[in-house]
C-alpha cells in the first residue's frame, strides 16, 4: 500500500509558483528543491512537486496540457474550518491566483476553488468529521 503521494505538475516561472504557494501558508522540502523543481508539502505523507515545464517534459511523452482551456486534473487538500477555505481563497486571489468555480456548501461540506498561476485548479474543503446525515445527498 502507498505510503506518500507525489503529485507533478509543471510550471512556467518555478519562483513565481513558489511565491504563490508560500504566500498560501505552505512550505517546501529542501531536499527536493533546485532551479528545476520544489516540493510543496502538502502534509506528512502528500506533497505537490512544481517542475520547470522543460523538465517536467523529460518524465513525460505526451504534450502538456495547456490549462487555459485544458483541466488535467483538480488537486484537492481539506483545511481545518469553513473559514479556513475562505482565507486560503482569499490568499489565493491577493497572490496572483484566478477564480475557479463559486462556493458550494453541503452543510456537513463546503468547498472552494482557485487556479494557480499556471492554471492548474485547487479545491479547498472542509468536511464534518461526523460525515453527512444519513438524508444527505451527497456532490
Amino acid at each position: 500500500m502507498a505510503t506518500q503521494l507525489f503529485l507533478n505538475l509543471p510550471v512556467k516561472d518555478l519562483n513565481r509558483s513558489v511565491e504563490f504557494f508560500t504566500a498560501l501558508g505552505f512550505s517546501f522540502n529542501p531536499d527536493f528543491t533546485d532551479e528545476n523543481a520544489t516540493c510543496v508539502i502538502i502534509n506528512d505523507g502528500a506533497y505537490v512537486m512544481l517542475l520547470v515545464e522543460g523538465y517536467f517534459k523529460t518524465f513525460i511523452s505526451k504534450g502538456i496540457a495547456d490549462t487555459g482551456g485544458t483541466a488535467e486534473a483538480i488537486v484537492a487538500f481539506s483545511v481545518d474550518s469553513r473559514e479556513a477555505v475562505d482565507d486560503t481563497i482569499r490568499k489565493a486571489m491577493t497572490a496572483g491566483g484566478a477564480p475557479s468555480q463559486e462556493a458550494q456548501d453541503y452543510g456537513f461540506m463546503y468547498n472552494h476553488s482557485f487556479q494557480d498561476p499556471d492554471g492548474h485548479l485547487w479545491e479547498v474543503f472542509w468536511m464534518d468529521p461526523a460525515g453527512p446525515p444519513a438524508d444527505a445527498q451527497t456532490p
